[in-house]
């Protein structure tokens, strides 16, 4: 193409020097037809190649969003099996939080053993699953297991008659727990050990009853539920964090320790739950502290944070908080800025030590 003539390939018309030569007026003509051929050529040729270009680019979109698609259905389809016929035991089964997971993942199709202290408790939630998901047709009738985690002695028999409802133990939900509120120069060390003992105690035994026999199949996974004070520590919460301190400590350690035998380790640490966690805390003299917090009560639903443990199982997540934003933030605070955070619970003891006092 000649960089001054735009028209590509044109015919060279030879013009005479003559003002007399009636032969221009049909040259002109003949180049202007050549010219509008080599223009609709063009034009043709773009067009088909926009045509190429952009066939390709949808072909590229519409495989992309199939190879995606395909990939999220497998997920969804194994995050699913995983679940299904799993034999998983849950302590702290008969309320709250407990509670709600025995729903979901009973109507996930697992094969349930429920734990807690009482009887009663145990064989209503067993009715009121069975009732509720009659008509389908992959779940199954709960086994139940009464103990106390405050009793070590009692722990090594339930661990036995666990094994003994099905011969093994997929998934263990280690979600009983106790909450506690006092100062530390008032609370005893006979509560402190309380809490420490169903809270600590109580889980890793139960966890070491159990772990053989998934290291023996060389399949398992222990869930733990924790706490956001298992990372940072709040005023007049003292025996509580420091429980749950330990607990996240242990079970870092135990996920590092037993991956190489194929058991999976999932840490939960949520926020605020509208439950009785707080009525039934403990306090510095052991009583019951029986009033609900105003966090508390304007925590998540039970029920919304057992469908987010679930979901936690199934993609078998290592760690997990399950809180608002400024608690998820007051843990990086501690980390980075760790001055300015001693300060904010200092301002939250005095503040609290105030209107309990007035």
């Amino acid at each position: 193409m000649d960089p001054i003539n735009p028209v590509p390939s044109l015919p060279q018309a030879k013009w005479s020097s003559g003002l007399g030569n009636k032969r221009w007026p049909a040259m002109l003509c003949q180049v202007l037809t050549e010219s509008q051929k080599a223009t609709r050529k063009s034009l043709l040729k773009g067009r088909v190649m926009d045509l190429i270009t952009s066939t390709t680019v949808l072909s590229l979109l519409f495989g992309s969003l199939g190879t995606f698609g395909l990939f999220w259905l497998l997920q969804w389809m194994r995050t699913k099996a995983y679940l299904r016929n799993a034999v998983v035991v849950i302590t702290g089964a008969t309320s709250g939080l407990g509670r709600e997971c025995a729903k979901v993942f009973h109507a996930a199709g697992a094969k349930l053993v429920l734990c807690g202290r009482n009887v009663e408790a145990l064989e209503e939630l067993t009715r009121e699953l069975t009732a509720s998901h009659a008509s389908q047709r992959h779940t199954h009738k709960p086994y139940t297991v009464t103990f106390d985690l405050a009793d070590p002695k009692a722990i090594t028999a339930a661990a036995t008659q666990i094994l003994q409802c099905f011969g093994y133990v997929d998934i263990l939900v280690n979600n009983a727990g106790i909450s506690y509120r006092g100062t530390i120069l008032d609370t005893t060390v006979d509560v402190d050990k309380r809490v420490m003992e169903i809270n600590y105690f109580g889980p890793i035994a139960l966890t070491k009853a159990l772990l053989p026999s998934m290291i023996k199949r060389r399949q398992g996974h222990v869930v733990a539920i924790s706490s956001i004070q298992g990372r940072i520590s709040i005023p007049y919460r003292s025996a509580y964090a420091a429980s749950k301190h330990a607990t996240q400590a242990f079970f870092d350690c135990l996920r590092a320790e037993i991956e190489q035998d194929g058991i999976k380790v999932t840490v939960i640490s949520p926020g605020y739950i509208r439950t009785n966690l707080s009525v039934n805390a403990v306090t510095a003299d052991g009583s019951r502290y029986g009033a609900m917090d105003k966090n508390t009560a304007q925590g998540r639903s039970p029920a919304e944070v057992a469908q987010n443990i679930l979901a936690a199982v199934k993609k078998k997540r290592k760690d997990v908080i399950l809180a608002d934003l400024v608690p998820s933030l007051a843990i990086y605070l501690r980390t980075l800025a760790p001055g300015v955070f001693f300060s904010i619970m200092a301002s939250r003891a005095k503040k609290e030590q105030k209107s309990k006092t007035s």
